[in-house]
C-alpha cells in the first residue's frame, strides 16, 4: 500500500484508485470539520449580547430594579441601549421601565395582547410575592414619609431618611400595642427586612435610621394604600367606640 506521500504525488506503490478514494475521503472529513469549526464560532460570535448589557438585564431579573444611586454604570448602560435591553427582556414578557427624575429602572410584567383580565402576580418569573397586611401598612406609611420628603427636597432628592423608633408608634396605631417595647421593635425590624428585599428601604444604619428607596413611589397604586389607612382606620376607631361595643355585647 501507497505511503501518504505516494498517494499525494499519484505515484506506485499500490491500489491508486482505492488510495486516492481513502485520501479524498479523509479531506473531506476534514475540510467538514473545519466548516462546522467556522460555523460554530460565527454563531456564537453573532449570538453574544454586549457583556455591559447582559449584566443590566441579569441584575434588572435577580432584582427587579437598578437604582442609578447603588449601580450607576449599569444605570448608564441601561438608559442608553434601552431598546436593546426590552429586546432581551422581552422574551420573558417584562420590559423596563425608566424613571430618570428618581434615578430608577425597574422591571414591569407586559400585558398579554390576548388577554382581557391581566394578573401580573401570576407570572411565573415574578420574584416578589403579595404584601401581607403589615408589610402593605408600613408601605403606606413610608410613602406618606417619601411624599412629604420630596415635596420638601424635591422630586429625585435621594435622602428621605427616618428613624426606626419614629416608625413604631405609626405602627401600633393600626396594629395595636403588644405591651412589650422589645416586641414591637422586633416586629418593626423583621419587616423592614422584608421590604428590603423588595429594594424599598435599606438596612438599619449606626443610628438606626433607614433610608426609603424611590421604588416606593412607584411599588404600589397610592389610591389603594389610601383605601387601606382608611379602612384601618375606620376599624380602629369602631373597636374603640363604647357604644359599639354595647353593642357587640348586646
Amino acid at each position: 500500500m501507497a505511503g501518504i506521500f505516494d498517494q499525494i504525488t499519484g505515484q506506485p506503490g499500490g491500489d491508486s484508485q482505492s488510495d486516492q478514494k481513502e485520501l479524498d475521503e479523509h479531506l473531506d472529513e476534514l475540510s467538514n470539520t473545519d466548516s462546522q469549526l467556522s460555523v460554530d464560532q460565527t454563531i456564537e460570535g453573532a449570538a453574544r449580547t454586549d457583556k455591559r448589557l447582559r449584566e443590566a438585564a441579569q441584575e434588572l431579573l435577580r432584582y427587579g430594579l437598578l437604582e442609578e444611586s447603588q449601580k450607576p454604570n449599569l444605570y448608564r448602560v441601561s438608559i442608553s441601549q434601552l431598546e436593546l435591553l426590552n429586546g432581551v427582556l422581552e422574551p420573558f414578557d417584562f420590559s423596563a421601565q425608566v424613571d430618570e427624575i428618581r434615578g430608577l429602572i425597574f422591571l414591569v410584567v407586559k400585558k398579554p395582547d390576548d388577554s382581557a383580565e391581566f394578573d401580573e402576580w401570576s407570572h411565573p418569573l415574578v420574584r416578589k410575592q403579595r404584601l401581607t397586611l403589615e408589610q402593605s401598612l408600613l408601605v403606606a406609611i413610608l410613602r406618606q414619609y417619601f411624599i412629604v420628603y420630596e415635596q420638601e427636597a424635591g422630586t429625585g432628592a435621594s435622602q428621605a431618611v427616618v428613624a426606626v423608633d419614629e416608625l413604631i408608634p405609626q405602627l401600633q396605631v393600626y396594629l395595636g400595642d403588644t405591651g412589650s417595647e422589645a416586641k414591637e421593635r422586633n416586629r418593626m425590624l423583621q419587616l423592614l427586612d422584608q421590604l428590603k428585599g423588595h429594594g424599598l428601604v435599606s438596612a438599619p444604619d449606626t443610628h438606626d435610621r433607614i433610608t426609603i428607596r424611590p421604588m416606593i413611589a412607584h411599588l404600589a397604586n397610592p389610591e389603594n394604600l389610601e383605601v387601606l389607612l382608611q379602612w384601618m382606620h375606620t376599624r380602629v376607631k369602631g373597636s374603640d367606640d363604647p357604644q359599639d361595643k354595647n353593642e357587640g355585647d348586646a
